[in-house]
């Protein structure tokens, strides 16, 4: 039996190609998976966010706040 808090590369594959953890098919919902940025669908696309996990969400928010951050000192220095 697979440990829970450790699942097999199969397993993490198989949830990010299924459909069921796809909200509208561009969403990631899989509150099993605790990796912060899974696969897409296809992987050579990318990453997504899982926002099932809140660690995920919260890495999301804190990525685009320091870019929001960033582009007004940037336009400040100016």
């Amino acid at each position: 039996m697979e440990d829970p808090n450790n699942p097999s590369k199969e397993t993490l594959d198989r949830w990010s190609k299924d459909p069921k953890n796809w909200i509208y098919g561009i969403f990631y919902y899989n509150p099993k998976d605790k990796r912060i940025f899974p696969p897409k669908k296809e992987a050579w696309m990318g990453f997504t966010t899982n926002f099932a996990n809140p660690k995920s969400v919260l890495t999301l928010i804190g990525i685009l706040l320091f870019l929001a951050l960033f582009s007004i000192i940037i336009q400040k220095i100016k």
